[in-house]
């Protein structure tokens, strides 16, 4: 046998393959043995392997020499051309070095005076895509001269100084490589791929060689299969070439089309269509192969377009998911399905990484361990993100959330146990961290440990030893980023400092820390004296570093289900395909040129468009769409944003359609809905559900509070339950970790500031300093809250008006013969049943006699003061419960009783005139009310059978709940009122 030949997209490539060759050639052991066959990839030649071994039946045999194309070493090399030492290539330089050495050079780049790179690690990423740059004109034998040709003035600004940057680049790069006797690994490659080339024209093997599965895309790749297809024993054998697409149809295929690229290959080969063969036993007649010959027809065609039969959709099925969590289930069902039969396999088939992981995810509730070609990134296995925890926390001064983010993590040992430390990091964490951030530096956090109340001595030993051990261990990062550092040198600080904050052979053992080792191994070699980068830019660096690295599990997964990219699945087989992530911009790809030229620069350089990369994706969907069995699945939501269909999927609802007026999907949707869709639905549907009632705990008298401070009184009518949280649970709600000054500092910083002010000016009329005065004591309380410029010029002019208006009001009540009486005084009344009273207690703001006798109990609001609708439901009963014990003379240090009371808001806010005042009208009835219903509610409360209710009143739920994820009050609550 010799010539080029196909099998078809609904065909078992590597399985057809191996029966053919079997059949050829099986009959001599040796003769077998000397057939070459290059494939693809790597995992290419691992499926065919695996062919062999199905069609002979277990049985041992000799097996082709397999080799593949797109990976080729030197012991390949020697295996499949002869001596590699003849050929006097140069070694090829190691990637990472190639990516450091670039980034240097793009770190340099500037435009208009500006760097181009704004820090290290975006020059690393740049330097990436500029290397995939270089590899392009390597692949394509574009040489460096033609950038001359491109005439700048034809290109906007940016791009011109980009083209000038690229020129540097052509000039410079091969001096470099020069200098080290190395050359690029793609430059190694094709000279490698032609030299084969070369040799086999010039010396024809004398056994057969079969070049299988490749589309050619690269030139060199071409060239050897040219020569392969002109061998005395050669065979190029193709897959999926539509051999029955019409003339028009063939002559009209864009970069965009999955047989584009074969057409390339084919005018390469100087082979005409018509002249390309079945490969044996494998004619192209299915009606799934007229399918996807349909599917894919160019649109200047359309007109030619043929509705494929429906037997075409046999064992092909489509599920649109609500959402990604719904597609994952959805597959995760299909692929645990498979394995119901024995001897099943099935693969999900997708480039979205995310739904691979999702996917994996959900496969564990079954305890199922998958396969996934892509691996885990190696940023994200636990030896490396301890480390980036660990330069994190470094870089940050040790911030609290980068602090526990490196103590909590499960390999942070500190050279002890792992209990003990994280035992003290959960006490450190409640007691020293939680509130404003603390000063940089771990003599901060000492100064916390120091303030906190702790009710065992040996809780402050021990966290003052758990920080001593923390910074012995980072000692060499800390004493390294201190300045500017080379990247060796960080890297050697990292790797020691990890070493003490870790068990070294925790942190180095399994395949994850294997794989770090080497990694780090290698970009050590590659960044040696390479220029100081800043220690704020250190962690971004350190994960850019690590991006392209993979650590893939070298066993414990399931040996019938599999997770493949499309690049992965292309020759291989399973029972069942799921194609995943069919959505625009995920498969196919979205099109991007790149940050370093575009498309006017390609087609100047002869380069190919971005759209070859959707025809390759193209091809890999029609590959895939052949197999025996097929689910189609896509997400209608990426987050709160609708997706589009593929146009693949877009071109299947054209050719078999909604059909009447109620629009009933075709069958092959019809099977996804009642069968993965329906099941996914159910997956976590309890068999009944019963909605939760409104919690009412009933705790014993003995534990109920016989104390409260009037904003527990408040809690008690609008959320008993909370209520019982916070005081009798003793449940409060933590402060968070780095929190920001909010409104309720500022509101705190007021408070101080009114209390001063008027503790120094109890009566009279104030001195004519006094706006002035007022203004110096805000500045003192507010001066850690107002730190920034935007916040300065925010609240300072609104402190301000209102320092203007409080004067003016100050004056105008002294003047009437107000005075003082307390600021910031405490005050009690008892109520309920004499067997179980209850005290109430309260800080009033302030409390002036207004000269007739007359009491003003004043509340200082800076938020929103309580609506009249609330009053009166007796809803905000602070000041007049404040009202009632000044009646009851229960304020300390205020003698004597008022003739009345005047309860009042002081909105001291800023707005407006400065401030605004608000008096409660009724208050003497409302006073009466409200403790009638105190004493009520303390009575109810002091009986054993009484419960507390969460939100018995929605119109009246508390503005700020703490406790209401505990309550669940979203499960059961409905629209409506409550009764008490």
């Amino acid at each position: 046998m010799k010539g080029i030949f196909t099998i078809g997209a609904d065909r078992r490539f590597v399985d057809e393959l191996a029966r053919v060759v079997l059949a050829q050639y099986g009959g001599d052991p040796l003769t077998l043995a000397d057939v070459r066959i290059l494939l693809p990839t790597r995992r290419a030649v691992r499926a065919l392997r695996e062919a062999f071994l199905r069609a002979g039946e277990g049985r041992p045999t000799l097996l082709p020499r397999l080799s593949p194309l797109g990976d080729l070493d030197d012991s390949e090399w020697e295996r499949v051309a002869g001596d590699i030492g003849s050929l006097d290539l140069l070694p090829a330089l190691e990637p990472a070095e190639r990516e450091a050495m670039l980034a240097r050079l793009v770190a340099a780049f500037h435009d208009e005076g500006q760097p181009v790179a704004q820090s290290a690690a975006q020059a690393l990423k740049l330097a990436r895509e500029l290397a995939h740059l270089l590899d392009e004109l390597t692949i394509e034998g574009v040489s460096f001269e033609r950038l001359e040709d491109l005439v700048e003035e034809s290109f906007a600004s940016h791009w011109q100084r980009t083209l000038r940057f690229l020129r540097i680049i052509g000039e410079e790069w091969p001096k470099i490589l020069a200098e080290r006797g190395m050359i690029d690994a793609i430059d190694r490659r094709s000279r490698l791929l032609r030299a084969r080339a070369e040799r086999w024209r010039n010396e024809p093997p004398a056994t057969p060689v079969i070049a299988a599965g490749s589309t050619g895309s690269q030139p060199p790749t071409r060239e050897l299969l040219s020569v392969i297809a002109g061998l005395p024993q050669g065979m190029v054998v193709l897959a999926g070439l539509d051999r029955d697409m019409d003339d028009a149809s063939w002559q009209a295929l864009d970069a965009s089309h999955p047989q584009f690229g074969l057409r390339q290959l084919l005018e390469a080969l100087g082979c005409e269509r018509r002249n390309v063969q079945d490969w044996p036993g494998t004619p192209s007649s299915s009606a799934r192969h007229f399918l996807i010959s349909e599917l894919m027809r160019p649109a200047e065609t359309s007109e030619a377009w043929a509705t494929p039969p429906l037997s075409s959709l046999d064992h092909v099925t489509r599920v649109d998911c609500a959402t990604p969590h719904q597609e994952a289930v959805a597959i995760a069902l299909a692929l645990r399905e498979a394995l119901e039969q024995e001897g099943r396999t099935a693969a999900l088939v997708t480039p979205d990484r995310a739904l691979a992981r999702r996917v994996a995810a959900e496969l564990k509730r079954w305890n199922v361990e998958i396969d996934d070609s892509a691996g885990m990134p190696l940023a994200d296995t636990p030896p490396a993100t301890l480390m980036r925890a660990l330069i994190d926390a470094v870089a940050q001064g040790f911030a609290p959330v980068a602090l526990l983010a490196l103590l909590k993590h499960p390999l942070c040992t500190l050279r002890g146990e792992r209990a003990a430390v994280l035992a003290a990091t959960r006490r450190l964490d409640r007691r020293c961290l939680r509130g404003l951030k603390p000063d940089s530096g771990l003599d901060s956090i000492r100064a916390r440990i120091a303030d906190a109340r702790l009710a065992d001595p040996r809780a402050r030993l021990e966290l003052n030893a758990l920080i001593d051990r923390l910074e012995t261990a980072t000692a060499p990062l800390t004493s390294t980023v201190a300045a500017e550092a080379t990247v060796a040198s960080l890297l050697e600080a990292t790797l020691a400092a990890a070493e003490s904050v870790a068990n070294a052979e925790a942190l180095w053992s399994g395949d994850a820390g294997e794989a770090l080792a080497d990694a780090l191994a290698r970009l050590r070699s590659a960044w040696t004296d390479r220029a100081a980068v800043a220690p704020a830019e250190w962690p971004a660096l350190f994960v850019a570093m690590l991006e392209p690295e993979t650590v893939r599990p070298a066993y414990g997964r399931h040996p019938r289900l599999a997770i493949w990219g499309p690049l992965e699945a292309r020759l291989q087989h399973a029972d069942l395909l799921v194609l995943g992530g069919l959505n625009e911009g995920t498969w196919p790809p979205a099109v991007e040129t790149g940050p370093w030229v575009n498309r006017p620069m390609r087609a100047a350089l002869g380069l190919p468009q971005p759209e070859r990369g959707i025809g390759l994706s193209a091809h890999d969907f029609a590959m895939a769409l052949g197999a025996e069995a097929v689910l189609l699945t896509r997400a209608e939501r990426e987050g709160t944003s609708p997706t589009v269909p593929s146009r693949w999927l877009a071109r299947l609802d054209a050719l078999f359609g909604y059909e009447g007026v109620d629009q009933i999907p075709p069958q092959y949707i019809q099977r996804g809905r009642r069968s993965f869709l329906a099941w996914a639905a159910r997956l976590d549907r309890p068999e009944a559900y019963r909605p939760w009632p409104r919690p009412e705990p009933v705790p014993p008298l003995e534990a109920r509070p016989t104390k409260l401070p009037v904003s527990g009184v408040e809690q008690w009518r609008r959320d008993p339950y909370g209520l019982y949280a916070r005081r009798i649970l003793d449940l409060r709600l933590l402060d968070p970790l780095e929190a920001a000054f909010s409104a309720a500092d500022r509101g705190v910083a007021l408070h101080k500031t009114l209390d001063e002010f008027v503790q120094r000016h109890p009566s009279g009329l104030l001195p004519p300093g006094a706006a002035a005065e007022f203004e110096q004591l805000g500045a003192h309380h507010l001066r850690t809250l107002l730190t920034s410029p935007a916040e300065r010029a925010f609240w300072w002019p609104r402190f301000q008006r209102l320092a203007r208006w409080l004067i003016a009001l100050e004056n105008g009540r002294r003047g009437g013969g107000a005075r003082l009486l307390g600021s910031e005084t405490d005050g009690a009344l008892v109520i309920g049943p004499r067997e179980r009273p209850l005290r109430i207690e309260a800080r009033a703001d302030r409390i002036d006699d207004s000269g007739d006798g007359t009491w003003d109990i004043i509340d200082y609001k800076t938020g929103r003061v309580p609506s009249k609708d609330e009053l009166e439901a007796l809803f905000a009963p602070q000041l007049l419960l404040e009202a009632a014990m000044a009646e009851r003379a229960g304020f300390t240090g205020i003698e004597g009783r008022p003739a009345a009371v005047r309860p009042a808001y002081w909105q001291a806010n800023g707005l407006g005139d400065g401030g605004k005042i608000t008096t409660i009208d009724g208050s003497e009835e409302l006073t009466l009310r409200m403790l009638e219903q105190v004493e009520r509610m303390a009575a109810r409360f002091a009986q054993p059978s009484t419960g507390y209710p969460a939100v018995p009143w929605p119109r009246y739920i508390p503005a700020f709940n703490d406790y209401a994820h505990l309550a669940r009050i979203a499960e059961w609550s409905t629209a409506g009122g409550g009764e008490e």
